[in-house]
């Protein structure tokens, strides 16, 4: 049985950064900063060995990072494994149904492979999916049930 957490020592729950792995970090910042247009500062931190990361900031306190597999093995302690496609999905949702096609086609024109074109879901919505340079898996995604405001 797990022991009960102390009283203000409760994990919140948020996430503030999410880090991608991957294996080739000018590659895949050219993906993100040039293909898809998010603004970023570049690779900083390269001073160090293991230490060269990139980051670009979402919605406020919130940010994506893309650091070097190897690099995340060692930094955490953990051995380098292979990598799988299903392991995770970032999702991002649009406001309207079009805009998941016009997402999708800036991604593939930015060098993504699209496993699965734009298409009406069960739930009621419309999505699709890429893959980054590094096979990281992107849905995008309209949900009526979910509005969010245009931009």
């Amino acid at each position: 049985m797990l022991a009960p957490f102390q009283a203000g020592a409760r994990m919140k729950p948020r996430i503030s950064v999410i880090t991608l792995g991957v294996a080739d970090l000018p590659r895949a910042l050219a993906f993100y900063r040039d293909g898809l247009g998010w603004p970023t500062d570049g690779i900083v931190g390269s001073v160090a060995e293991h230490s060269a990361v990139v980051f670009f900031d979402l919605q406020p306190g919130f940010k994506l990072a893309l650091f070097p597999r190897a690099s995340i093995a060692v930094d955490a302690g953990v051995a380098e494994q292979a990598t799988s496609s299903s392991e995770c999905i970032l999702s991002h949702n649009v406001a309207r149904r079009e805009q998941v096609t016009a997402v999708m086609a800036a991604a593939e024109a930015a060098g993504a492979r699209i496993p699965r074109r734009a298409r009406d879901t069960a739930w009621g919505g419309h999505a699709g999916y890429f893959q980054d340079p590094d096979g990281h898996l992107w849905e995008v995604a309209w949900n009526p049930k979910w509005p969010l405001e245009d931009g």
